[in-house]
């Protein structure tokens, strides 16, 4: 059964009662939540994803209500529990939806040590995998949502799970995280896309969620292969670059945007290493979307110099 398959009033009730668990390959997440626009973004955002029996196992129990007291009328804010016990500070309960999202990432990363976890956006094509690590700020979402409108497969947004075992990337193919003038340039070039309203004042600035593709979340837990790792840069007016990107500064660069590297000790260093020496080393300086796409086309095809 999807999300898909049920009502509104069946939806917003296991919510309510903490009963919908939703499969987001490899985990199954419990959620509840007595915050009706949040029952709508579930909804809308995880529209294809398969649903659990409410009485099966759950790797993470998650919520994210009204605060009590007089702030639940006045300037009404919104707090994540995990296991029953609260984590962060209260957002303001428009954020609610976005709340969920870095909720769960943070239990991704901090639990999930049976993968590399990187910070980087992932994707896919013909069985290969594009990892794409950055700083915030670097143009990654604003090129994954628009590469995975134009045939490449979604794996991740943001958490890129690589298997040391046995040298494959997975991700869980969950809603794309579109910041600032990234929502624009999106909904201007994917008008198709379906998008959350944008959310302003975050810590990030302004929001929005992106659905990913269906095609994405049916083949979620397919994992890929890594292929290339390239570092994109969004410059203003800069013509689209590929360039080589040696395999030195491409593995300081993954150490240092993985949640995990730390905890896997010497095995993290040697999963780095057979990382980046399975994958041709990019840097990737663009501004037009349509240039980006043209690249990433030629790229898949072995086309680049």
């Amino acid at each position: 059964m999807k999300i898909s398959d049920l009502s509104s009033a069946e939806i917003r009730s296991l919510l309510g009662n903490g009963e919908l668990l939703i499969h987001i390959q490899p985990f199954v997440v419990r959620i509840k939540t007595d915050i009706p626009s949040l029952v709508q973004d579930i909804a809308s955002m995880y529209v294809h994803f398969d649903v659990v029996p409410p009485h099966r196992f759950a790797d993470f129990h998650v919520e994210v209500s009204r605060e009590r007291g007089l702030r639940r009328w006045f300037s009404p804010l919104a707090r994540f529990y995990f296991d029953g016990r609260p984590s962060f500070i209260p957002l303001p309960v428009h954020q609610a939806f976005a709340m969920l999202e870095w909720g769960v990432n943070w239990c991704v990363a901090a639990h999930a040590h049976q993968y590399l976890i990187l910070h980087a956006a992932v994707i896919e094509r013909g069985g290969r995998a594009v990892i794409l690590p950055a700083p915030p700020g670097s143009g990654k979402s604003t090129l994954c949502a628009a590469l995975i409108t134009c045939g490449w497969r979604l794996l991740s947004d943001e958490l890129g799970m690589y298997d040391i075992q046995s040298s494959r990337i997975y991700g869980m193919a969950r809603p794309l995280n579109l910041k600032n003038r990234s929502i624009e340039i999106i909904r201007d070039f994917a008008p198709q896309a379906t998008m959350t309203a944008p959310v302003p004042d975050t810590t990030k600035g302004t929001v929005c969620l992106m659905r990913p593709p269906d095609d994405s979340v049916r083949r979620k837990s397919e994992p890929a292969n890594p292929a290339w790792i390239v570092l994109p840069r969004y410059v203003p007016n800069a013509s689209a670059a590929l360039a080589h990107h040696s395999s030195a500064k491409t593995f300081m660069l993954l150490a240092e945007q993985s949640f995990n590297y730390e905890v896997h000790g010497a095995q993290g260093f040697n999963a780095i290493g057979d990382l980046v020496d399975q994958c041709e080393c990019y840097q990737f300086t663009y501004s037009r979307i349509e240039d980006a796409i043209a690249v990433f086309d030629e790229l898949s095809l072995g086309e680049s110099s």
